[in-house]
């Protein structure tokens, strides 16, 4: 049974809407990244925030800045989203979310407030740092009463979303799921990187031998899907747990193969079929070397591949499901030749990876034939998650639902 990413919702650092992040993602656009103090107690450091303005939240919602960057991806898709709803029923169109930090911001604020002062602050309410908030507030918002929850899988959580989402469609469930990833900066996540001493004091290298660590980013990416035919497929996809650490990757990165692996086997394809991935390529060095080694494993080194953390940020939570907007955003292009997402980076690679060949700024997609692309997500705990998407077919079969 096919399933359709039949529209797409999405805010992050490149701009507001699918126009205006597909320009400056495919221009090599990495200005969004700018050093910013506040953050961590006497530094700045490069952040991804998202600078256009957001919209308030509906009366009566929960407000807080993960809900309003949901709210801004929502609004671009809402016809599509009104329409799915009248279609079906409102019993019938579910909510699935991933997201690493929801709402915790604004709940640290009140914390601090009450410690400081002795009591809570009006606006304080445990539930903005709930992890199934976001879907909520969707849900809520558009007066939803189908499946609605959240997924909190660390980096991956975005890309689980909308394999959950998948598989609630196959399993008639649903007619219709609202799913993808949000995550705005907080001094949570920041702090707790930058105490790892995962971060980069400069734009991030993903790939480089200078290569040292994160930039960490926000944004909301949100896809309707339905089995609906629409502008692109999602094949398929397989997630793995290498349960190798708690925060370091198996260094041969044999689960991000094996999610590799079970994403061709759910999508019914060879290695030889994919013409392009999104590398998840965070610019750590564990990661980009694990990663380089499970991609030579399984695929030719002339396969185009790029991560796009150095103009995005690594969103987190949101990270899986805007990687995917992106390689949407490839296949949906309005130019004819469908531009591929650039690697920016020094250009200096490190001798003691395997060779990956990096997109530049023009580099586009094969002409002619169906196109597949390929986004990876790997996170904390060695949960690792891999999509497929497609030019849409009709009448394709795929194998069943993922590992």
């Amino acid at each position: 049974m096919n399933t359709y990413l039949n529209a797409l919702g999405v805010t992050c650092t490149l701009g507001t809407g699918k126009t205006a992040i597909a320009e400056a993602l495919f221009a090599g656009d990495d200005s969004g990244i700018r050093q910013e103090a506040g953050w961590i107690p006497g530094r700045t450091l490069p952040l991804g925030a998202v600078r256009t303005p957001l919209p308030a939240t509906p009366e009566g919602l929960p407000d807080n800045r993960n809900n309003r960057l949901l709210l801004a991806a929502a609004l671009e898709i809402e016809a599509e989203i009104r329409d799915a709803i009248a279609r079906y029923g409102n019993e019938r169109v579910g909510v699935i979310i991933g997201t690493s930090t929801a709402g915790i911001e604004e709940a640290t604020q009140g914390i601090a407030t009450y410690q400081r002062e002795g009591a809570w602050p009006p606006d304080y309410d445990y539930a903005h740092q709930e992890l199934g908030a976001p879907a909520t507030f969707l849900a809520e918002w558009l007066a939803l009463a189908g499946p609605c929850f959240g997924v909190s899988t660390a980096c991956t959580s975005g890309a689980r979303a909308l394999l959950s989402a998948q598989r609630l469609l196959r399993m008639g469930v649903c007619d219709a799921v609202l799913c993808g990833g949000a995550d705005t900066l907080c001094r949570l996540a920041i702090n707790g990187f930058y105490s790892l001493e995962a971060v980069d004091e400069a734009r991030c290298n993903p790939f480089s031998q200078h290569r040292r660590g994160i930039n960490i980013g926000e944004a909301a990416a949100l896809f309707l899907m339905t089995r609906e035919h629409g502008p692109v497929q999602l094949m398929g996809g397989g997630a793995s747990s290498d349960a190798y650490h708690m925060s370091s990757p198996d260094p041969q990165g044999l689960g991000a193969r094996h999610a590799m692996q079970a994403a061709l086997l759910h999508a019914g394809l060879q290695a030889a079929d994919i013409d392009y991935i999104n590398l998840h390529g965070t610019a750590t060095e564990h990661n980009d070397s694990m990663e380089s080694l499970a991609v030579s494993a399984l695929f030719d080194p002339t396969l185009p591949c790029s991560s796009s953390k150095s103009q995005a940020g690594h969103t987190l939570g949101a990270a899986g499901a805007l990687e995917a907007a992106f390689c949407w955003l490839s296949l949906t292009d309005a130019r004819p030749e469908r531009r591929l997402p650039p690697h920016v980076w020094d250009g200096q690679a490190d001798p003691a990876l395997p060779p990956l060949n990096f997109t530049a700024v023009g580099s586009c997609l094969p002409a002619g034939g169906t196109r597949y692309l390929m986004s990876n997500s790997f996170a904390f705990g060695g949960n690792n998650a891999c999509l497929i998407l497609g030019d849409a077919v009709v009448n394709n079969a795929t194998a069943g639902d993922a590992a």
